[in-house]
């Protein structure tokens, strides 16, 4: 995994020259450069041509030849509103050495720009035979606690290496391997109910979707912090690869579904968060971990099969897979009373159709959590959308021979009416559901192709708002 340490942490900086000052240049102070940089560095800039547009990025040399200073190219409001993480290219391809940003920026900003750069640096290379180049490093601009973003970055770093690690090498077993050393590096508690287990316990719909899979299914339990202290459940769908079952995905679907415990990764990466903070909480992680696979007890279309809450599903798409096994770990959840439920799961292409990949459709009747997980999301820049739990559509998840139908006929509305069937097993616990895409499909500042955490520090900053901590 790629290693987000920040030069500087323990405040005792580099020495002077060997630092690299980074300006921020915006879109209308290129003209003026040799009022803040002198003539020769005004000349460099006409000569390379210059213009501060957002991104762009002039080495500027010194008499030596070394590196003298970096001019980046900070472009306009508008600019910078339609992108985040600025610095994130930068990062991936300066050259070796150390880095300070000088800007007057507000701490949000700094902090913001800060993450951009410790973001960029992600490399996967566990299945590199080549050793990638050495890091540059930032200093931390002021303003910015760098234990805390470190902390923040090891959790979005470690759900991106969970969803870019294909299935050969995370299935059930090794997620649940992830989890045990994630609890052991931070006293946490943990339990697994594994196998026919689940059966006995009472778990059947996890049960059924992972029994056709070589790995046996089983259910994750951690369990972290003060026993007084606000109870936090995260629930995360751990479906490691889903061919669709019985219903079998096309190939060209089928391609990303190592992607499938996107849920589950990103609740691991949150609570690695909020653990190594030490957010003052009562945190449970419940990840339900499966295979999704094809083979004699696979479950069928039409299948009626129980919940661990007593309503019976009738299975009309086996690629519905994802809701069944969030809804047993969902009346699990339930059961402890917590002060909140969070669940992530990579549920439904209808969310991508509707927002695109980059905006995390959620869902809440709680209109104070939904405002405070809207106002931490802009602080963060951790782009998520309120959407509708319409109870018009709930008569679309009720067939005709069962409680409940886990894919409705008909395609309409599909990530509201997967909320609408995750909501039946909540009860009147404070709930709220991510659809995440987990995955960045094309090169974006700060956010190579791959494995994404979505909507993890938008949650961070509303716990830290709501149940305390020093944000």
């Amino acid at each position: 995994m790629s290693d987000p340490d920040i030069a500087g942490i323990d405040g005792s900086p580099p020495e002077a020259d060997l630092e690299v000052p980074i300006n921020l240049v915006a879109a209308d102070e290129a003209d003026s450069l040799a009022e803040d940089f002198g003539s020769l560095t005004a000349a460099w800039a006409e000569t390379n041509g210059f213009t501060g547009a957002l991104g762009q990025v002039l080495r500027v040399p010194d008499e030596r030849g070394g590196l003298e200073r970096v001019l980046f190219g900070w472009g306009d409001i508008s600019a910078r509103r339609r992108e985040r993480f600025h610095l994130g290219d930068f990062a991936r391809s300066a050259p070796f050495g150390t880095y300070r940003l000088e800007a007057d920026l507000e701490p949000d900003d700094a902090h913001i720009a800060a993450l951009g750069w410790l973001l960029g640096r992600y490399r996967f290379d566990k299945y590199k035979t080549r050793e990638e180049d050495g890091n540059a490093d930032l200093l931390a601009p002021a303003g910015v606690d760098p234990a805390r973003l470190i902390h923040i970055v090891e959790g979005v770093f470690l759900t991106r290496d969970l969803i870019n690690v294909p299935a050969n090498d995370m299935g059930p077993a090794a997620l649940e391997t992830t989890c045990r050393k994630l609890a052991d590096r931070h006293g946490a508690g943990i339990t697994v109910i594994s196998g026919d287990d689940l059966i006995e316990q009472n778990f059947p719909l996890i049960h059924a979707v992972g029994r056709a899979a070589d790995q046996p299914p089983r259910l994750i339990d951690l369990r972290w912090g003060d026993e007084q202290a606000p109870k936090i459940t995260l629930v995360g769908k751990g479906v490691c690869f889903d061919t669709g079952g019985l219903n079998i995905k096309p190939g060209g679907s089928m391609a990303l579904m190592k992607k499938d415990m996107g849920g589950a990764a990103t609740v691991l990466g949150l609570a690695h968060m909020i653990m190594s903070i030490g957010l003052p909480l009562n945190l449970r992680v419940l990840i339900p971990a499966v295979e999704n696979a094809i083979s004699g007890p696979a479950m069928r279309p039409g299948d009626v099969l129980p919940s661990r809450l007593g309503k019976t599903v009738e299975i009309n798409h086996t690629d519905a897979e994802g809701r069944l096994v969030l809804a047993d770990a969902l009346a699990l959840a339930a059961e402890d009373n917590p002060d909140l439920i969070i669940d992530m799961a990579t549920l439904t292409g209808a969310a991508r159709v509707a927002l695109g990949p980059e905006i995390v459709p959620f869902y809440t009747d709680d209109s104070n959590l939904a405002q405070g997980l809207t106002v931490a999301a802009r602080r963060v820049a951790d782009p998520i959308w309120q959407m509708p739990l319409w109870p018009g559509y709930d008569r679309d998840i009720e067939p005709d021979i069962a409680d409940l139908d886990n894919a409705p006929k008909g395609g309409f509305a599909g990530s509201i009416t997967a909320a609408l069937f995750l909501k039946r097993f909540v009860g009147d616990v404070p709930w709220v559901h991510f659809d995440v895409y987990g995955w960045t499909p094309s090169q974006r500042p700060g956010r190579p192709v791959g494995g994404e955490c979505q909507a993890a520090r938008a949650v961070l900053e509303m716990l830290e708002a709501q149940f305390g901590g020093d944000g």
